[in-house]
């Protein structure tokens, strides 16, 4: 039996600076051996997106007291170069967050926090993204680092797929307040999106993004309800993005 503690990698996506980070690392040091790497800077939104036309640097930085990384790249870039450059052997579970805001929903899409967690799946390690209902950035993780602590112990101590990858989001509530943990089915949704359009000093016209979030979906099984309810939603995602009952449909086409 090997006596190595298991090896943490924490990452997120807004920036290695983020309170959310330093929460998910203390709670993280108490299972075992933790290495920190995130962006440089705020890369919410990024999805899978990763760096090609450009370098990539690393800088080892000063935080929570653990060996830690800051990157120019993406969350996913993150992954990959620890993986594959940074560590020295495979990490036993990967943690991304705590993100600032809901990764509940179709937004899963769009998380810079998800797609770091999807890429540990894609490596074969088993990872969990954890995201609070709050922006703020005062915002208090302590229930969130409740729950992380919870999550964390009962994979470790369990086996599972090293494929597996959670969508974990926590009530925006102090913990006991919290009515639980539920396992859900992502609910559906969609962004009701509209460009704001101004004007510069220069006279050039720009535009930001805005919009309001819109489900569509009354289901009592889904991560939306949970959270409505006061529980922490837990949804298993993969990266395969298969729809296998629209294969079968259609598979007449194959005679067309």
């Amino acid at each position: 039996m090997s006596l190595e503690k298991p090896l943490i990698l924490v990452v997120n996506d807004d920036g290695i600076n983020a309170p959310g980070i330093k929460a998910l690392i203390s709670v993280a040091k108490e299972f075992g051996e933790v290495v920190v790497i995130a962006p440089d800077k705020p890369q919410s939104g990024m999805g899978h997106a990763i760096t090609l036309d450009s370098t990539l640097h690393i800088n080892k930085v000063d935080i929570e007291g653990v060996l830690a990384y800051s990157c120019s790249g993406t969350p996913v870039d993150c992954v990959k170069i620890a993986v594959n450059k940074l560590l020295d052997r495979k990490p036993d579970l990967i943690v991304s967050g705590i993100n600032h805001g809901s990764n509940s929903s179709i937004n899963v899409i769009y998380s810079g926090t998800m797609s770091a967690a999807l890429e540990g799946a894609l490596e074969k390690i088993p990872s969990v993204g954890f995201s609070l209902l709050n922006h703020s950035i005062d915002a208090d993780f302590s229930a969130a680092k409740h729950y992380a602590h919870k999550i964390i112990k009962h994979l470790l101590n369990n086996s599972y797929s090293n494929e597996m990858c959670l969508n974990v989001n926590i009530p925006n509530l102090s913990a006991e307040l919290i009515a639980g943990i539920k396992i859900c089915r992502q609910a559906k949704g969609n962004w009701e999106e509209e460009y704001d359009e101004r004007t510069d000093p220069m006279g050039r016209t720009y535009y930001w993004l805005t919009g309001k979030f819109v489900i569509e979906d009354d289901g009592t099984d889904t991560d939306e309800w949970a959270l409505r309810n006061s529980y922490v939603s837990i949804v298993p995602v993969q990266p395969d993005i298969t729809d296998y009952d629209l294969s079968t449909t259609i598979k007449n086409l194959e005679n067309a």
